[in-house]
């Protein structure tokens, strides 16, 4: 039911670009926090950046800071990472994740989180 599809991946040179786009549906989208992540081989998948549901409130992890964008369009149900200035340590699989609340009564509350099935994404000279 829920689904995230992720697509933009691919190799590039060091300085260069690419942009990575999240397409969601099953879920309302725009109620949920959606987030980008990564994981090279060898290492633990860590959070890139994350976006509130309408925009409002966006977090960088230290090491992209300055360099990537995360947007969202909620008319289409997707979420973007602009990656600008590429380095060789960005290289990764690069996973959308989404995250939401349903209240079922007063108290009582369920947090769904999910994640696509990720992108490649290999800066090399």
């Amino acid at each position: 039911q829920v689904q995230l599809v992720e697509s933009g991946g691919g190799l590039v040179q060091p300085g260069e670009s690419l942009r990575l786009s999240c397409a969601a549906s099953g879920f309302t989208f725009s109620s949920a926090a959606m987030s980008w992540y990564r994981q090279a081989p060898g290492k633990e998948r860590e959070l890139v950046a994350i976006i509130s549901g309408v925009g409002a409130s966006i977090s960088y992890a230290d090491s992209v800071k300055g360099r990537f964008t995360i947007s969202r369009d909620n008319a289409k149900n997707t979420v973007y990472l602009q990656m600008n200035s590429l380095k060789p340590e960005d290289t990764a699989v690069y996973y959308c994740n989404a995250r939401f609340l349903i209240h079922y009564s007063g108290s009582d509350s369920r947090r769904y989180d999910y994640w696509g099935q990720g992108t490649q994404v290999t800066v090399s000279s």
